[in-house]
C-alpha cells in the first residue's frame, strides 16, 4: 500500500514540474512575442519618421507620413513650418511716441528675433502705389538677364496723365539693368512697363507672374492688376505681405544696392542710333537728405509709393547701430513731411 501511494505521489509531481515547465514556456513565447511586436512598432515609427525620433513638432509635415496611396503618395506636399522664420502679426501692437491716422497703418519689425515691435491694422487691405514695384523688381531679378536690351513700346508710355515716368520715346533701347535702376530709384511707370513686357511677354502675363509670386510668398491679402501700382480698385496689399514681399527681396543683392542709391544716370540709345542719357534723383527723401533718419540709424534700401487713393507711403529695410536688421513700413500718410516725421517716430526705437 505504501508503495503504491509512493509510487502514485511521483507521478503527481512529474505531472506538476510538466505542467509548470510548460507553463514557463509559454510565458517565454508570450514574452518573446511581445518584444518582437514591440520592436516592430517601434521600427516602424522610425521609419515613418525618415530614420530620426526627433521630435515631430520641429519637423516638417509629410503628406506621406499618415496617409498612402493617390497624390497623398507623394512627399511633393510639404509645409516646411512656413511663419518658422517670420515675424507674425496677430494683433495690433502699440508703441510710445508713434501715432498715426485714423486711416493709417504701419508695421515695425525686428528681422534678428522676429519680434513685432510696433503693428497698426498691419492686416487689412491697403493701395501700395509704387511700394509695388518690389515685386516688380523681384520678378527682374529672378527671371531676367539684366544685360538684355530692351526696345521701348508705344504701349510702354500709355500712362495715366501726370505719372512718374523717366522720359522715354517709343523706339529707345535700354538695358534691363538701366531699367531696374529706373525702376527703384525714380519709381519710373514707363519702366515697370517695359520690364513687364519684356519678362512675361505682355503685361497681363506679367501680373499673373506677380499674382503667383505673391502666393507663393503666403501674401494672402494680395491681388496685383498692373505692375507699376497705378490706382486700381483691384490692385492691393496688406502691410504684412509688403514685409513678406520686401523680406524676400533682400535675398536679391542687386535690390538693396540699387534701393540705396540717392541719384542714377541711365544712357541708352534713340530709334535713330544716336545717345540719350537722363539723370534720376531717388523718391526716398532720406537717401536725398531732404529727411533726416534717427541717429545711428542706417538706411539699407526699400521703396517709396505715392497715390491720391494711397496716400504717401514708404517700405524701409534699416539697421541699428549694432548692425540689427529692422523692416519699418508706414502707410497713408497725408504729406511727405508728415510721411518721414513718422516713419522717425518708429525708427528712433530700434536703438
Amino acid at each position: 500500500m505504501d508503495a503504491k501511494r509512493n509510487k502514485n505521489s511521483r507521478h503527481k509531481s512529474a505531472r506538476f514540474r510538466k505542467a509548470r515547465k510548460k507553463r514557463i514556456k509559454n510565458t517565454l513565447l508570450l514574452l518573446l512575442v511581445l518584444v518582437l511586436v514591440g520592436g516592430a512598432g517601434i521600427g516602424a515609427i522610425y521609419l515613418l519618421r525618415n530614420g530620426g525620433f526627433s521630435n515631430a513638432l520641429d519637423e516638417s509635415y509629410v503628406a506621406s507620413r499618415e496617409f498612402s496611396g493617390g497624390i497623398t503618395g507623394t512627399d511633393n506636399l510639404r509645409a516646411d513650418g512656413f511663419a518658422k522664420n517670420l515675424c507674425v502679426v496677430v494683433s495690433d501692437v502699440p508703441m510710445d511716441g508713434v501715432s498715426l491716422g485714423e486711416n493709417q497703418k504701419g508695421l515695425l519689425l525686428d528681422l534678428d528675433d522676429r519680434k513685432v515691435l510696433y503693428s497698426k491694422q498691419a492686416l487689412q487691405k491697403v493701395y501700395p502705389a509704387s511700394i509695388t514695384k518690389i515685386m516688380t523688381a523681384m520678378l527682374a531679378l529672378k527671371y531676367g538677364n539684366m544685360d538684355d536690351v530692351v526696345t521701348i513700346t508705344q504701349e510702354n508710355l500709355n500712362l495715366e496723365e501726370g505719372s512718374q515716368v523717366c522720359g522715354f520715346w517709343a523706339g529707345d533701347q535700354v538695358t534691363m539693368d538701366q531699367l531696374l535702376h529706373c525702376l527703384l530709384v525714380y519709381s519710373g511707370n514707363d519702366a515697370a512697363a517695359a520690364i513687364a513686357e519684356h519678362i512675361g511677354g505682355s503685361t497681363e502675363g506679367f501680373v499673373e507672374m506677380m499674382n503667383s509670386f505673391a502666393r507663393e510668398l503666403g501674401c494672402t491679402g494680395t491681388h496685383f492688376t498692373n505692375p507699376h501700382g497705378l490706382q486700381d480698385e483691384n490692385h492691393y496689399t496688406t502691410p504684412y505681405d509688403i514685409y513678406l514681399m520686401l523680406k524676400e527681396a533682400l535675398n536679391y543683392p542687386e535690390f538693396t544696392q540699387i534701393t540705396q542709391l540717392g541719384s542714377y544716370i541711365v544712357e541708352y540709345t534713340h530709334a535713330d542710333g544716336s545717345s540719350a542719357s537722363i539723370t534720376l534723383t531717388a523718391t526716398d527723401h532720406y537717401l536725398t537728405g531732404e529727411a533726416t533718419p534717427p541717429k545711428n540709424v542706417t538706411i539699407l534700401g526699400g521703396k517709396t509709393g505715392t497715390t491720391d487713393n494711397a496716400g504717401n507711403c514708404l517700405a524701409l529695410l534699416s539697421q541699428n547701430a549694432y548692425g540689427k536688421p529692422y523692416i519699418s513700413i508706414v502707410m497713408g500718410a497725408s504729406t511727405k513731411d508728415e510721411l518721414y516725421e513718422q516713419m522717425s517716430s518708429l525708427l528712433q526705437n530700434i536703438n
